[in-house]
C-alpha cells in the first residue's frame, strides 16, 4: 500500500544484527535470501536465511559454513540450486540450495568478499574482495551439475570455444 503499513518479518530470526544483504530469487517468486552479519558486537557465527513465503517464516541455512560474518549472498540465474555466499574469510558454493557449502576456491586469498555479481550474458561470477581486486570464475560447469554427474565416475564437460590475445 505505498508504505503506508508494515509487517515485522523478521520476529523469527536473531535479533541486533546488521542486515548484510536481502536477495530476492530468481526463480520463485515467493523465495527471498537473507544474509545478517554480527560482527559489531563480536558475534563471528555465520548468519543465512531462505523464506518461501515472502518472509513469513525463515530456514537457517549456515549450518555447514565455517563460523565468519556473512556480507553477501546470490543465487544463480540458471540453477535455483546453486548459491553463492560471500564471507570476511573467502567465497562458498553450495550446489543443494543452502544445504550445505563448500569453500569456492582454494587458491583465491582468504579475504573478505563485500560482493558477488553474476554477469548472466558471461556466466560469470565475480567476486569483489576489501583490498585483493575483483576475481572471475566462469560457473557453467556449477550450473551444469546435477546429482547425477557427481554420482558418475565419470563425466566431460563440453568446453566452449575461447578467444586467444597474446596482447
Amino acid at each position: 500500500d505505498g508504505g503506508n503499513t508494515w509487517t515485522d518479518l523478521g520476529f523469527a530470526l536473531p535479533k541486533n544484527k546488521w542486515v548484510s544483504r536481502i536477495a530476492a530469487s530468481k526463480h520463485e517468486e515467493s523465495r527471498v535470501y537473507l544474509t545478517l552479519n554480527g560482527y559489531r558486537d563480536d558475534d563471528f557465527t555465520s548468519y543465512v536465511y531462505m523464506s518461501d513465503d515472502y518472509g513469513d517464516s525463515w530456514k537457517y541455512l549456515s549450518g555447514t559454513l565455517p563460523s565468519e560474518p556473512v556480507n553477501v549472498i546470490v543465487e544463480d540465474h540458471k540453477n535455483e540450486n546453486l548459491l553463492f555466499v560471500g564471507t570476511d574469510h573467502g567465497t562458498y558454493v553450495s550446489m543443494d540450495m543452502g544445504t550445505t557449502f563448500m569453500l569456492l576456491d582454494e587458491s583465491m586469498p582468504r579475504v573478505p568478499v563485500h560482493d558477488l555479481v553474476i554477469q548472466e550474458r558471461e556466466n560469470d561470477l565475480l567476486v569483489g574482495t576489501h583490498g585483493r581486486s575483483i576475481f572471475k570464475l566462469d560457473i557453467e560447469p556449477l550450473q551444469e551439475f546435477e546429482s547425477e554427474v557427481g554420482d558418475a565416475p565419470l563425466y566431460l564437460y563440453e568446453v566452449g570455444s575461447k578467444r586467444y590475445w597474446d596482447g
